[in-house]
Parts: structure tokens; C-alpha cells; sequence
């Protein structure tokens, strides 16, 4: 199977301009494609996560990537999918979730000896000069063609601002600069780019006379049709310190059974004849499929001495197997204690299960906490602090989040 026929039997093209000259140059390992990040907070998130994949599928391949960080791009924001306007981020800030990114995109893409590049739209859009740029790039865009693009019908009844209109304008002089710096043939991007991958190919076309092609990515839905990647605490992040790979490991173990199969097809470097045998298991087969998954992805991004942790952590939940040392865990102090007790709602508090007393309040209230296995029905519960001592207490909130606390 060629690199291209596996791309589309893992369900991971959606669109593409040139099916035939896109197929031939990543088959044989002679495209220079591009992703762009634009860097709107410190971390990747599981958002990111099918981009990444691509890329090292296709480096793997032979091809070279250019992960192009949008240190530009990010100064104006992306209206694509949104129904408000992107808070605006200084320059500093901008520029340190830059360097947090490219620590995280070496795990996937190997920058050596120029296998990758590295580039920043800041280091050419911050350079424009405005009355130039409308007269080299303005008469090659409609705007009554731009506003029929997706990413703009949806902002027009709430307002579409000017800074954002230009957003695609800026996407596409990326496409048309990499295409004249590195030869980058093609542009790659979630599916809901393609108007924007489209102004780049049609750029270089008239400026250049020269073809371009775009290829988009299957967006990670769930079978509801909601985008993947979010949870009742926020976004599933790359970077340990603001999702551990405990809590990574546990939201892939957690998806939906109409869910798994997808996920394994398309972010998993599994075989794809080993994921058809999964395809037909059923019942508690279906468990089997989700550790697989949680295992085989929380390696990808953590290492997989972490999804071994992890994995064991999560075995200690439901049987005697399993490290329990290994689940999130917060140590309490005296300071903590009040006549040898401390209250459930500080607990979930302090382990963030919950944000506010009043949030822990509810939680209890609708039966959603327990405490060594035992429902907590009332509020004002208390735990003394002998409970905690050794290997400690694990406190639960709903059905999925869990953390263990005690006391040395």
C-alpha cells in the first residue's frame, strides 16, 4: 500500500486540488509540504495532535516538512470555526508560546540535518509594508469570493471584524513565501483551512504562474460531531504540566465506543490490518481496544515509559494490579488539617477536581463524589488524617476523574 492509499484508508484526507500530482509527489518522497501553528497558547493541544501525525507520517515517507509557526498570523487570529474574536496577545507572549512549540514538535518531527524546517511567518509578515502589500497581493483576491468562504459566512451576523478579513490574505502570502523560499509544493491543514489553502494555491498561481497544491485533513469529531480534545476542565493538552499523561492516558481510555475504532485508524501507527481484526471485537473486547489506544497514543506524546505509568495507574483503580503511586496525587500538609480532619470540599479544591467550594458543594449534593470507594452524601464530610496515611485515599469525582491524596 503507497503512502497516499493508506492516508485515505485511515479517513484522514478530506480535500485535496490535485489528487493525481499530490499522490505522485508524497509517494515518492519528493514533496516539501507545510502546516502552520499559530501559537495562541503555551502548549499543543490534542487539536494539534492529527497535524503531528501527518507530518511524521509523511517525514517517514521521505518527504520534508515545514512547520511553519504562526508568530505572525497569531497577531490578527484565526476566525476559522469561531463565533467571537480572539483575545489579543502581546508580542511576548506570542513569542514564548513560539519556543514552548517547537520543544513539543521535535517529539514528532525530526528537525535534523535538514530534514524539517522551522519556520516563523513573523520573520517576513512583520516586515510588509502595507501599501505595498495591497498592491502586489490585493488585486489578486475578490472579496466577494472571500466572504462565501466558511470561516467568514459564519462570523457575519455577529460581526466580522477588518483585522480578521485579512487573516486569509496573510495564510496565503505564507504559502506563496515558502513557495519561493524552501519549493513548497503543498499545504496542508485541518479541513476547515481548505478557503484559506485555496487563496495560497491561487496566489502563487498569478503572481508566479506556477502550480501549488492543497491537502486537508479530516477534523477529529466525535460521532456527535463535536470536536475532540475538550473536557469539563478545558483543552487535552501535549505539554505534562497542564495534562498529566495520566489524565491524557485515561481521556483516550474514555471515549466513546463509536468513537475507538476511528481514533486508532487515524491517530495510532498501529497496522491497519491489526486495527480491521479490532474492528470486528465486541463487548469487553471493546475495553481492550480503548487501552490500546490510550497506551499507543500516551507513548506517541509522553514516552512510553509514562503510558507504562500510566496504564499502571489505571489497572490500580479497578483491580489489586497496578501502581497506584503513579495516579495524580497530592500530598497534604498540617497546615491542611483542622483538629486532625479536613473537610472533602478543601480536598477537591485543593486537587483541582473542582474550582470552588460552591462547585464541590454541587458535586456532592448530586452524588458525585466518593472518598475510598464510599459515596459522599454530605458536604460538611470529614476525613481524619490517619485515613491518608501510607499509600492514602482516593477521591473520585464523577466517573472519570480520580486523584489520590495522603499524608506522609
Amino acid at each position: 500500500m503507497t503512502v497516499y492509499d493508506e492516508l485515505k484508508a485511515r479517513g484522514l484526507i478530506a480535500q485535496i486540488t490535485d489528487e493525481e500530482e499530490v499522490r505522485e509527489l508524497i509517494n515518492n518522497g519528493r514533496a516539501t509540504f507545510y502546516i502552520g501553528f499559530d501559537p495562541t497558547a503555551d502548549s499543543l493541544h490534542v487539536g494539534h495532535f492529527m497535524a503531528l501525525c501527518l507530518m511524521k507520517r509523511l517525514q517517514m515517507a521521505g518527504n520534508r516538512p515545514i512547520a511553519l509557526i504562526g508568530g505572525g498570523t497569531a497577531m490578527i487570529g484565526d476566525p476559522s470555526g469561531r463565533t467571537d474574536m480572539r483575545q489579543m496577545m502581546t508580542p511576548e507572549t506570542i513569542n514564548h508560546n513560539c519556543e514552548r512549540f517547537k520543544v513539543q514538535m521535535s517529539k514528532f518531527v525530526d528537525f535534523s540535518d535538514g530534514k524539517a524546517i522551522m519556520a516563523n511567518n513573523a520573520d517576513w509578515l512583520l516586515k510588509l509594508n502595507y501599501v505595498e502589500l495591497l498592491r502586489e497581493v490585493g488585486p489578486h483576491f475578490s472579496v466577494n469570493r472571500m466572504l462565501t468562504a466558511e470561516c467568514y459566512k459564519q462570523r457575519m451576523e455577529k460581526g466580522l471584524t477588518f483585522l480578521e478579513f485579512n487573516y486569509m490574505i496573510m495564510q496565503s502570502y505564507d504559502f506563496f513565501e515558502l513557495f519561493q523560499k524552501y519549493g513548497c509544493q503543498i499545504q496542508c491543514g485541518g479541513d476547515d483551512q481548505w478557503s484559506n489553502i485555496l487563496g495560497g494555491t491561487e496566489l502563487i498561481r498569478r503572481k508566479l504562474g506556477k502550480d501549488a497544491y492543497g491537502m486537508t485533513i479530516t477534523l477529529l469529531l466525535t460521532s456527535e460531531g463535536k470536536k475532540m480534545g475538550k473536557t469539563q476542565a478545558g483543552a487535552v493538552w501535549l505539554d505534562p504540566e497542564k495534562t498529566s499523561p495520566y489524565d491524557f492516558y485515561q481521556y483516550w481510555r474514555n471515549v466513546d465506543d463509536a468513537d475507538v475504532m476511528k481514533c486508532l485508524r487515524m491517530l495510532t501507527f498501529l497496522p491497519l490490518e491489526e486495527i480491521e481484526k479490532m474492528e470486528k471485537w465486541e463487548g469487553s473486547q471493546i475495553n481492550a481496544a480503548k487501552e490500546i489506544l490510550a497506551f499507543e497514543l500516551t507513548k506517541l506524546v509522553h514516552s512510553e515509559e509514562e503510558a507504562r505509568k500510566a496504564q499502571e495507574a489505571a489497572k490500580a483503580l479497578f483491580s489489586s494490579g497496578g501502581d497506584i503511586s503513579n495516579m495524580p496525587s497530592t500530598e497534604l500538609e498540617d497546615s491542611d488539617f483542622t483538629e486532625g480532619e479536613v473537610a472533602v470540599t478543601d480536598i477537591l479544591v485543593k486537587t483541582k477536581l473542582v474550582t470552588s467550594k460552591s462547585e464541590a458543594r454541587r458535586a456532592i449534593e448530586q452524588g458525585g463524589v466518593e472518598a475510598g470507594g464510599v459515596k459522599v452524601t454530605d458536604f460538611n464530610a470529614k476525613i481524619k488524617k490517619e485515613e491518608l496515611l501510607g499509600n492514602g485515599m482516593i477521591i473520585k469525582k464523577g466517573k472519570k476523574a480520580f486523584h489520590r491524596v495522603f499524608v506522609k
